[in-house]
C-alpha cells in the first residue's frame, strides 16, 4: 500500500491558538486535516464530499438530500439504524449534516475522553469515544446500507422537512431565483427534494427508486472528493494512524472536481429583467443581482470585499445614507454570492419603506450613481489596507468555537484550491492589493448585466405565475426601455452631475490601536464575577479576563424600570423609543462596527438593555455616544412613523413564523402572572404617537437602577468609570428595591391537565404544532433540577428515534426541558401535519414506552447517561463571549448562579435509577395521579380537521374510499371504484382500523384487480403511510398498527380529560404564584477584597 503523504504540518493560526495542525492524504487520496488540542473536551470529524443538490438528475431533484438522511440508517458494520447516533448521544455527543449546491457536510461531536481518565488518552482506542465515533461514521462511505424499511421513512422525513419551508419567504424567494435561473445550469434545480420527485414521479416511470441512491452515492462518493477533519485531545500521529485504519477503505474512483463550466447561471434571457414577487410576511425588498467574476482562486486580493464594503457602508456618503435620509429605506447589504465554481452574483439587497417601495427605481438610480463615484477613479490603497488591517487583527486573536463548528466549516473551506498552510487564514486574511483585480470586480457592475427583483404584497398586484415548488406568486418582465435608459445615464455620471450627498466612507477613528493584553499567571480562572459597587443607584459587576487573553470585553447594562411593563403601550413606547436610538446611530456606529466593536439596545419587560462588546480600545468613547443619543434623542415624526411601520409589520409578521417558533410564546404566557402576546401588543399599537415616545421616554430614564457587566480586556477603574459613566450621563434618581419588579411564575397544580388551543394566523400553513409541558417545579430545587436534567438526557435521543424516524410525526421534535421565570419542567414539542389531539396521544405513548425502558435499563446504560450528563455540564467555555455571557444569564435572573454547572454535575452524581423512576412516576409518566401538564396546540387553518367536524361518519368513510382510489389511479393500478367500495362495506374506516382497511386494499388488488401479491404488498406499504396522514385530518383516530419492521406501535395510556383554557384570566387567576427569584449566595460573598488589577 501506498504510504500516507504529509501535505502540511504547519499552518498559519490565531497568535492565540495552542493546536497543532497536520495535513495528509491518504493512498485512496482522502485528504484529512488533523487537529491535537491538548484542552477540548469535545472532540469532532467532519466529512465534506464534493457532491451536492447539483448533481441531482433534472427529473428526480433531492436526490442529493435524500441521500444524506438515507446515510444515517445503517451500514454494513453497523446495520441498527440509530446505532451511530446511540452512541454518540451516550458519550455526550451529537450528529448533523447538510446539503448545499456543490457539497455535502457530514459532522458529529462527541466527549474527548471517556472519563476514565480524562488526561491520559495514550495506547488504548478503546478510552477515547472518538474512536468509536470516527469507526461508525466512516462506514457511510465505505458500505452504507439504504435499508428498504427506512427508505420511505426517510424519505418521508424529507418531505416533512421541504413543507417546513413551504411558507418561509427565505426559501420561497431562493428557489424562485432559481426557477428563473437558466434551466441549462444546475442553479435552476429544486434541491430540497419532496414524495414527488423522489417516489411517487418515478415510481410511476417504473423507476427502482432504492438502486438510483445507491447508484447516485457509486457514481458520486469518492475518497478523492472528500475532505475530512479530525479534532481530538489525541497527538497528531495517533489521529493519523485512526484515519489511515478506518478510512483508507473507502473507496477512491478519481473523479474529477465537479465544475459547470461554459455555462451561466444567467444567460442573456435572464438578465434584463424585472421579477415581482409576493411574500408570505408584510415585507419589502429591493434585490439587484449581478453575474460575478468567480474568485474561487482569487484568495489573495478577494475584489469583492473592496467592492462590498464600499456598497455596503452605512456611514456619511454612503448609499444608505442618502435613502434611508430620503426615508426610503431602512437597511441595505451587498456582497459575493459563489455559485459553483466558476460562476457567481454580486448582490445588492435593500430594506425598502413604503415610500422606497414607491421610489424604488430612484433607488436603483442612486445605487449605479454610487458604482458610478467608485468607478471615477482608481482603486484606492488606503481603503484596501483598512479592511486588509481589520482582518488581520481578527484573524490575530480569533478565539476557539464548538469542536463541531470548526471541523465542519474546515472541511467545507477546504474544498478551495487554498495552500494547505492557509487552511485556517484563507478565508479570512486579505494579502494583496490589486487594482487590476478590483477594477475588473467593478467592471461586472454594469447597466445590462443584472437582475431585478422588487418584493411586496401589494404591489404591483397583478402577479400572473406561481412558481411550481413553493407556489409564490410573481411576474417577470423585461425592464423597460426607459428605465433602463435611466440608469444607464446614472451610471455614465461624473461628479459635475452626481448627488452631492455621494462620497467616499472616511478613514475610520474607531480602527483598535491598543491591542495589549495584561497577561498574567494564574492558578485557577475565577468562576464569577466580583461586586465592585453596590449602592442604591448602580450595581457594578466586573471580571478581568483571565482565561482567553484576548484584547476585548464586554459590557452588559441593565436600566432596571417599573415603568415599562405597566401596561403593553408603554412596553412598545419603550420599544420604539430603543429603535428610534439605534436609527439615529447607524451612521456613527457603523464606523465602529467595522473596526469589531458592536452595540445593542433593546426594550424588555422589567428594563433596557445596553450591551457592547468587541475590542476593548474605544468602547467607552462608542458608549459614552450612546448614552447621550439615549439622553438627547429627538424624535423626528417621519423617522417614527417609519420605525413604527416595521414595528407594526413585524407584529403581523409573527403569526406567518413556522409554527413551533409560535409555540413557545404561548406558553410562557400560561405559565406567567404578567407575561403578554403579540396579539395582545398588536391591539396597542395603533394610537401611540410620537408625541407619546418623546413624553415618555424621559420618564423611563427618571427613575431607574443600573445593573453594569464589565468582562474581558477591562481594568477595574475602567468598569467602574463606565458604570459611573451611565450615571453621570442619564442622571436617574434612585429606584429603591421595594419599587423593583418581581418576577414570578404560575404553579400548575399537581393533578391538573390543561390545553390551550390556538388557530394558527397563516391561511396556507399546512403544519399543526404542540408543545407538551410537564410542570416539575421551583428551579432552585437542585434535586429536582438534576433528576429533571437527566430525563431530558435520557429521552434526547429515544425521543428523537420513536417520534421523528420511526412514527414520522413530523421534521421538527424537540424533547427536553423548559425554564421559566422561576419554575422548570419537561416539554416536547412537535411540529407536524397530523393534529394535535393525534401528537398528544402519540407523546402519551412515549411516555408510557419509556416508563418500560427506564424499568429495563441497565445499571450500565445509566451511568452512562449520569457520565454523558455530567461531561455535557460541565463542558469547557470555548471564548470570551460564551463566558460573558453565562455571567449575564445569571446576573439577569437575579439567582446569581454562577456555579450552577458544577451544582447539577454534584446533584446528578449519586442519583440512582430508583430515583429517576420514582421522578417519572410522580411528575411525568401520563397515567400520574399528580403530574401537572399545560397543553398548547396550534392548529392549522388549512388542514381538512376543520372540514371533519360537519362529516358524517359515512361522508368520511366516502371521502377515505375516493382517496384511496386516486391513490391507486396515481401508481398506475386499477381503481374500480365500485369493486373498491365493496371491499370496504365492512371494514371500520370510521374506528381507524388502518390495518383492516390495508387488508381490504391488499384483496381488492390481488382478487378484484389482478395484481401480483408481491406488487400488491407494495402499494399496500406505501398507502399505509398515506393513511396515516390522510385519517387524522379528517378526525379519524387512528388505531394501533405495526410499523416497517413489524413492531406495534406503542400504546397510548387512558389519562384523565384535560381541561380547556377558554379565559386565560380566570386559568389565571386561580392559581397560586411562585416566589420571585433570590440569590443563592449572599451577594456580600462576591463582594471585591482583593488588589486591584
Amino acid at each position: 500500500m501506498a504510504p500516507i503523504e504529509r501535505v502540511a504540518d504547519k499552518l498559519e493560526a490565531p497568535a492565540l491558538d495552542d493546536r497543532s495542525y497536520r495535513v495528509i492524504r491518504l493512498p485512496n487520496k482522502l485528504e484529512a486535516l488533523l487537529v491535537h488540542d491538548p484542552e477540548t473536551d469535545k472532540a469532532s470529524a467532519s466529512v465534506n464530499v464534493n457532491v451536492g443538490s447539483f448533481s441531482d438528475a433534472d427529473d428526480m431533484p433531492g436526490m442529493a438530500h435524500a441521500v444524506e438522511h438515507l446515510l444515517f440508517m445503517g451500514t454494513k458494520k453497523y446495520p441498527v439504524e440509530n446505532a451511530y447516533n446511540q452512541y454518540l448521544t451516550a458519550h455526550s455527543g451529537y450528529s448533523n449534516a447538510y446539503t448545499a449546491s456543490t457539497e455535502t457536510n457530514y459532522f458529529f461531536e462527541v466527549a474527548a475522553s471517556s472519563g476514565q481518565d480524562s488526561e491520559a488518552l495514550a495506547g488504548d482506542n478503546a478510552i477515547s469515544p472518538l474512536y468509536g465515533a470516527l469507526d461508525r461514521f466512516a462506514q457511510f462511505f465505505i458500505e452504507p446500507l439504504f435499508l428498504s424499511s427506512t427508505l420511505d421513512r426517510e424519505l418521508r422525513a424529507v418531505d416533512s422537512e421541504n413543507k417546513k419551508n413551504l411558507q418561509s419567504d427565505n426559501w420561497r424567494l431562493s428557489q424562485l431565483n432559481k426557477s428563473l435561473a437558466n434551466p441549462k445550469h444546475p442553479y435552476h434545480h429544486f434541491s430540497t427534494g419532496n414524495l414527488e420527485t423522489l417516489r411517487d414521479e418515478p415510481q410511476k416511470r417504473g423507476v427502482k427508486i432504492r438502486d438510483e441512491f445507491i447508484d447516485f452515492h457509486k457514481r458520486n462518493y469518492s475518497a478523492n472528493r472528500m475532505k475530512l477533519v479530525v479534532l481530538g485531545r489525541e497527538d497528531l500521529d495517533k489521529l493519523e494512524s485512526w484515519v489511515a485504519e478506518l478510512f483508507t477503505g473507502v473507496e477512491n474512483k478519481d473523479l474529477p472536481q465537479n465544475r459547470w463550466d461554459g455555462v451561466q447561471p444567467y444567460s442573456d434571457k435572464e438578465v434584463m429583467t424585472q421579477v415581482f414577487a409576493k411574500p408570505v410576511m408584510d415585507t419589502r425588498l429591493l434585490d439587484i443581482y449581478f453575474p460575478f467574476l468567480d474568485e474561487e482562486n482569487m484568495y489573495e486580493t478577494r475584489p469583492s470585499r473592496y467592492i462590498s464594503h464600499l456598497i455596503g457602508h452605512e456611514g456619511p456618503g454612503s448609499i444608505l445614507a442618502y435613502i434611508k435620509a430620503k426615508g426610503w429605506a431602512n437597511g441595505l447589504s451587498a456582497g459575493a454570492m459563489p455559485v459553483c465554481p466558476g460562476a457567481a452574483f454580486f448582490t445588492i439587497s435593500v430594506r425598502l419603506t413604503e415610500d422606497g417601495l414607491k421610489e424604488y427605481k430612484e433607488i436603483v438610480k442612486v445605487i449605479f450613481q454610487y458604482i458610478s463615484l467608485i468607478k471615477e477613479d482608481p482603486p484606492q490603497r488606503w481603503i484596501f489596507d483598512e479592511t486588509k488591517g481589520m482582518a488581520e487583527v481578527d484573524f490575530k486573536f480569533q478565539q476557539k468555537s464548538r469542536a463541531s463548528s470548526f471541523t465542519s466549516q474546515l472541511s467545507s473551506i477546504m474544498q478551495q484550491p487554498l495552500p494547505r498552510e492557509w487552511l485556517l487564514s484563507g478565508t479570512q486574511l486579505l494579502r494583496r492589493f490589486d487594482s487590476e483585480a478590483i477594477t475588473k470586480g467593478l467592471s461586472y457592475l454594469r447597466a445590462d448585466n443584472y437582475r431585478l427583483t422588487l418584493v411586496s404584497q401589494n404591489f404591483p398586484g397583478d402577479w400572473d405565475k406561481k412558481e411550481r415548488w413553493y407556489g409564490t406568486e410573481y411576474k417577470a418582465q423585461p425592464i423597460e426601455p426607459e428605465f433602463e435608459g435611466d440608469v444607464k445615464e446614472a451610471l455614465a455620471t461624473t461628479s459635475k452631475d452626481r448627488i452631492p450627498d455621494l462620497h467616499l466612507p472616511h478613514r475610520n477613528e474607531f480602527i483598535p490601536t491598543k491591542l495589549t493584553v495584561d497577561k498574567r499567571d494564574v492558578a485557577e480562572p475565577m468562576k464569577a464575577p466580583k461586586l465592585i459597587r453596590n449602592d442604591e443607584m448602580v450595581r457594578t459587576w466586573w471580571k478581568k479576563d483571565d482565561r482567553f487573553w484576548v484584547p476585548k470585553g464586554n459590557v452588559y447594562i441593565y436600566l432596571r424600570s417599573p415603568l415599562i411593563k405597566t401596561t403593553p403601550a408603554n412596553e412598545i413606547r419603550s420599544n420604539l423609543y430603543c429603535e428610534l436610538v439605534k436609527d439615529a446611530l447607524v451612521e456613527y456606529s457603523y464606523d465602529a462596527e467595522i473596526a469589531g466593536l458592536y452595540y445593542s439596545l433593546g426594550s424588555y419587560s422589567l428594563g433596557i438593555d445596553i450591551d457592547l462588546s468587541g475590542y476593548s480600545d474605544k468602547m467607552s468613547v462608542l458608549l459614552e455616544k450612546v448614552l447621550v443619543s439615549m439622553r438627547d434623542l429627538e424624535v423626528k415624526p417621519d423617522r417614527f412613523n417609519i420605525i413604527k411601520e416595521r414595528q407594526l409589520r413585524g407584529m403581523r409578521n409573527f403569526q406567518f413564523q413556522q409554527p413551533y417558533r409560535q409555540v413557545g410564546d404561548y406558553t410562557r404566557w400560561l405559565n406567567s402572572e404578567r407575561a403578554r402576546i403579540n396579539e395582545q401588543y398588536l391591539a396597542e399599537i395603533g394610537p401611540i404617537s410620537p408625541e407619546d415616545v418623546a413624553n415618555f421616554y424621559p420618564q423611563l430614564l427618571r427613575q431607574c437602577h443600573v445593573e453594569f457587566l464589565a468582562h474581558g480586556n477591562i481594568f477595574k477603574e475602567d468598569a467602574l468609570r463606565m458604570s459611573s459613566l451611565v450615571e453621570s450621563t442619564l442622571k436617574p434618581r434612585k429606584l429603591p428595591s421595594s419599587l423593583w419588579q418581581i418576577r414570578r411564575s404560575l404553579v400548575i397544580p399537581p393533578g391538573s391537565d390543561f390545553t390551550y388551543q390556538k388557530t394558527l394566523g397563516d391561511p396556507a400553513n399546512v403544519n399543526h404544532c404542540i408543545e407538551y409541558y410537564l410542570f416539575v417545579g421551583d428551579q432552585k430545587d437542585r434535586v429536582l433540577r438534576a433528576k429533571l436534567l437527566l430525563l431530558a438526557q435520557m429521552t434526547d435521543e429515544i425521543g428523537f428515534d420513536q417520534l421523528r424516524t420511526k412514527e414520522q410525526l413530523g421534521y421538527v421534535v424537540f424533547t427536553g426541558t423548559k425554564i421559566m421565570a422561576t419554575t422548570m419542567g419537561y416539554r416536547v414539542i412537535i411540529q407536524s401535519e397530523r393534529p394535535p389531539e393525534y401528537l398528544e396521544e402519540r407523546i402519551n405513548a412515549f411516555l408510557a414506552m419509556f416508563a418500560t425502558k427506564l424499568e429495563e435499563m441497565t445499571q450500565d446504560e445509566f451511568e452512562s447517561h449520569k457520565k454523558s450528563l455530567i461531561n455535557k455540564r460541565l463542558e469547557k467555555i470555548k471564548n470570551l463571549d460564551q463566558e460573558s455571557e453565562r455571567f449575564w444569564s445569571h446576573i439577569s435572573s437575579e439567582y446569581f448562579d454562577f456555579l450552577q454547572n458544577e451544582h447539577d454535575a454534584n446533584y446528578i452524581r449519586p442519583l440512582v435509577k430508583k430515583d429517576l423512576i420514582e421522578f417519572f412516576d410522580q411528575y411525568i409518566h401520563p397515567t400520574s395521579p399528580t403530574r401537572a401538564k399545560l397543553a398548547v396546540h396550534m392548529v392549522a387553518q388549512s388542514s381538512p380537521k376543520a372540514v371533519a367536524g360537519s362529516m358524517s361518519a359515512a361522508e368520511q368513510k366516502e371521502k377515505v374510499v375516493s382517496l384511496l382510489g386516486k391513490y391507486l389511479t396515481s401508481i398506475g393500478a386499477d381503481a374500480d371504484v365500485e369493486s373498491l367500495t365493496k371491499r370496504f362495506k365492512l371494514v371500520d374506516i370510521v374506528g381507524g382500523d388502518q390495518s383492516a382497511i390495508m387488508q381490504a386494499v391488499s384483496t381488492y388488488l390481488t382478487e378484484d384487480a389482478g395484481v401480483p401479491a408481491d406488487q400488491a404488498a407494495q402499494v399496500v406499504e406505501q398507502g399505509q403511510q398515506l393513511l396515516g396522514t390522510v385519517l387524522p385530518s379528517l378526525g379519524i383516530e387512528i388505531q394501533q398498527k405495526p410499523d416497517a419492521d413489524g413492531e406495534v406501535l406503542p400504546e397510548a395510556p387512558e389519562v384523565k380529560q384535560t381541561t380547556f383554557i377558554d379565559d386565560v384570566h380566570l386559568y389565571k387567576a386561580q392559581l397560586a404564584l411562585t416566589a420571585g427569584p433570590t440569590p443563592v449566595t449572599e451577594l456580600r460573598d462576591f463582594e471585591e477584597t482583593g488588589p486591584k488589577l
